[in-house]
Parts: C-alpha cells; sequence; structure tokens
C-alpha cells in the first residue's frame, strides 16, 4: 500500500463533506464564535461552550436541518468496501453536527465510550478544529446517537466542551478528540442512555477491527450507518491504516477490535482520520497513545 500522504496533502473525511457544501449549501450559520476562548494545558487544548451556546446548538439542529445537510452533499457511489449495518443497532456511534470554521454545515460520526462522567464521546480532532489554526474552532455540535433516516431515537446531546491535542491545533499532528456532552433536561447522562464502547491506548497495528461511519456517498448521504471490516497496519506519521472506503462524514467514527455484532460492542482503538483521496482506501486512523490519553483523560474529568 502506499504511505500516508503529507498532512498538506491531506483531505480529511469530514473535510471532503464540507468542500461539497460549499457548492451545494443553501442558507448558512455564521462562523463559529465560541464565548469562552479555547485553553490550553500541556498536551492539550480545551473549548468549552456556554449553557445559552448548547441550547442554540440544538435549536439549530433541528431533524428538517439534519435532513437538509443530507441532501446538500453527494459524494458520489459508495465503495465496495462500506457496507450498510444491518444487525443490532448501535446506539452509542452516531451523527456528530457542527458549524466549521467558514460557517459550513456539516457532520462527522462520534461514539460514546466508557468515561468516569458517563458523557465522554470519540471523534476526529479536525471535527472539533481546524489543524494548524488555534483560534478556528467550531460551533453548534451537537450530537445525535443512534442516528437513523432522519430520526434521532435517543435524543440530541449538544457539545459543552473539545478536548484536542495542542498538536493539532498547532501542528495538525494527532487527529484525535474528545468531547463532553451535556445531559439533557430531559433525560439521562449520555452513556446511561446508549451505552459505551470500551477504549484502550497504545494498542499495536495488526489487530481486526470494524470501521464505522455515517459517509455522504450515495445512496446513503449521511443517512445510514456503514462499516468496513480489516486488519489494520502501521502507517507512517504515528498512524495506522486499514483496508476502508468510507467517504466524506465517517470522520471521527470508532474503530472497533473485538467487535461483537450480537451486542453491537468492542473496544475504539483509533478513529477514522483520512482517506487515500476521495473515497479512496486505505482509511488512516491516529495510534491512540500517551497524547490521546491525556485527551480522553481531560474529557472524562470535565
Amino acid at each position: 500500500m502506499s504511505p500516508s500522504p503529507s498532512r498538506g496533502a491531506r483531505r480529511t473525511v469530514s473535510g471532503l463533506a464540507a468542500t461539497a457544501l460549499l457548492a451545494l449549501a443553501g442558507p448558512l450559520a455564521a462562523p463559529a464564535s465560541p464565548a469562552s476562548a479555547a485553553t490550553g494545558t500541556g498536551q492539550i487544548s480545551t473549548v468549552t461552550y456556554t449553557a445559552a451556546e448548547r441550547t442554540a446548538a440544538l435549536s439549530y439542529w433541528t431533524l428538517a436541518r439534519m435532513k437538509q445537510v443530507s441532501r446538500d452533499v453527494d459524494l458520489g457511489p459508495t465503495g465496495p468496501l462500506s457496507k450498510p449495518w444491518t444487525g443490532k443497532a448501535i446506539p452509542s456511534i452516531g451523527r456528530l453536527f457542527f458549524t466549521d470554521s467558514q460557517g459550513l454545515d456539516t457532520w462527522c460520526t462520534a461514539s460514546a465510550v466508557t468515561s468516569g462522567n458517563h458523557s465522554v464521546i470519540m471523534t476526529a480532532a479536525h471535527c472539533a478544529r481546524l489543524g494548524s489554526s488555534p483560534v478556528n474552532t467550531y460551533s453548534d455540535i451537537v450530537f445525535v446517537p443512534g442516528y437513523a433516516k432522519g430520526k434521532a431515537p435517543y435524543g440530541r446531546y449538544a457539545v459543552k466542551a473539545t478536548v484536542t491535542p495542542r498538536s493539532w491545533a498547532e501542528d495538525t499532528v494527532n487527529d484525535v478528540a474528545a468531547m463532553v456532552v451535556a445531559t439533557p433536561a430531559y433525560g439521562k447522562q449520555l452513556t446511561d442512555a446508549v451505552g459505551a464502547q470500551k477504549i484502550a491506548f497504545g494498542r499495536p497495528a495488526g489487530l481486526r477491527v470494524t470501521s464505522f461511519g455515517y459517509p455522504a456517498t450515495t445512496p446513503q448521504r449521511g443517512e445510514q450507518l456503514l462499516y468496513c471490516a480489516g486488519t489494520t497496519q502501521q502507517a507512517p506519521e504515528g498512524e495506522q491504516r486499514v483496508p476502508c472506503d468510507l467517504g466524506g462524514g465517517a470522520s471521527g467514527g470508532p474503530w472497533l477490535a473485538g467487535f461483537d455484532s450480537a451486542t453491537g460492542k468492542g473496544t475504539v482503538v483509533s478513529v477514522n482520520s483520512h482517506g487515500e483521496g476521495h473515497g479512496g482506501t486505505p482509511m488512516y486512523g491516529p495510534t491512540l497513545d500517551k497524547t490521546a490519553k491525556a485527551v480522553y483523560d481531560a474529557a472524562q474529568r470535565g
């Protein structure tokens, strides 16, 4: 397989969706401008969102808007390695909707994981902020667990904090993020409501994994959960790769080792980051190293 492209050449998976949205979307929201400034401590950078911003995000991301953003982008045919998930529902995996730093409506994929505060989701760093640009963070971030064909069967969870590696904000390195979601007034804490995937750090390449996501490819257009399965291989720049052609919108989706289709559970060992061009294979993901562990630990204390 060809090596991972350089950071300057990469087109991240949600970035592909955003590019198409730029040409096809209707009226867009204003550029991101969280009231709470980003802060950084050691290895990590954190952005927090006020209660008012979270309320606004939930008001913004109606089911109608979610379906509209799906209609507004078509990244071509779904690849041959990407299959619709037709097994047991997996409510811990969902679509992550947001407005990017250009004011574009778009989405990624995220998964709820075990955590001390029962409120952490894992995704890609480029689903939280622009790389190599510390001030360009995203707004109106809402996680919809178990999203399926225009329905939010487990409700909607506004994100109250994002945690990313400082190396992503400054140098576009370590494409992983943890987010803390707020508990809805009407419901339970996230993982009490939808369950959680386990998460592990420092797992070497060579594992059999199942990668999930909501790509903007046709015919699903982000409305259905898709997956690929394969064995990971070591890749340059601290990454791993897996045979997978999930397209834009699948960014941040979990790589689940030891996945049990009967329970819908596994262990997150990486997340979808980028592919070889449009809908290309393989898919690359970050090795969840000590920096990723620091990101996760900060989120579960949030």
